[in-house]
């Protein structure tokens, strides 16, 4: 099968849902796929069994999907593509890193492997997209590394905001103008389980409240 710009996004889909399942669950959920790509659940067990039949995915019925090695390192370039192109569009052609979800979405599909390195290399090797997301290597590796986010990261410790993981060009303008991109200096300061809020401190500037939901896509790390 010819990675078309419709397995690719198949690829990284399960992908990325690899990376959000909890430790000792294997497969994707089906119904996530189809979310996630935004077809019926019927549309994408036809294309995950296409996957399965190219040796790109494991699928069990009525459990879920998995891709094979050699999925992840197709995905994993997929994946690299589309944050090297977003680091592209903001460092060099200056646009807002709140509109280059999209545009990434389309390019990632239409770049070629060499100018992809040649980006990379213009851009100093970098390791993280303009939202805190890895970059993986030219192999298609990624390495993730577990961070907590505003709800499980502990109370009155000194952090630094690392990633955002809700794309959406509002959210990250709500991110951009409470000041919490990555690179920020946070402390959480207190929790209301009752109003869902969460209390949040940037640097020595006032402590401000956000909503337990958004807390939950600002991923932290401690201060060394």
């Amino acid at each position: 099968m010819l990675p078309s710009s419709t397995v690719e996004n198949y690829l990284k889909a399960i992908y990325q849902g690899q990376l959000q399942l909890a430790t000792g669950v294997r497969l994707v959920p089906m119904g996530h796929v189809a979310t996630a790509l935004g077809v019926t659940p019927g549309t994408a067990t036809t294309m995950v069994k296409a996957l399965s039949e190219s040796g790109l995915a494991e699928y069990e019925p009525y459990s879920g999907v998995r891709l094979t090695r050699a999925g992840e390192k197709l995905a994993g370039r997929v994946l690299r593509r589309h944050r090297l192109v977003e680091l592209f569009l903001v460092q060099v052609m200056g646009m807002s890193w709140t509109e280059v979800h999209d545009e990434a979405e389309q390019l990632e599909h239409a770049v070629s492997e060499r100018l992809i390195e040649l980006i990379d290399e213009m851009l100093g090797r970098p390791t993280h997209d303009p939202h805190g997301d890895p970059i993986p290597t030219a192999a298609g590796a990624l390495r993730p590394s577990p961070l907590e986010n505003l709800l499980t990261c502990p109370l009155g410790t000194p952090l630094k905001v690392t990633r955002i993981t809700d794309q959406d060009p509002a959210f990250l303008r709500f991110i951009e103008h409470n000041d919490l991109k990555p690179g920020q200096a946070v402390q959480v300061e207190t929790r209301d389980a009752a109003a869902d809020s969460v209390k949040v401190r940037r640097g020595n500037r006032t402590a401000i409240t956000i909503g337990a939901r958004a807390a939950s896509k600002l991923l932290v790390e401690a201060v060394s």
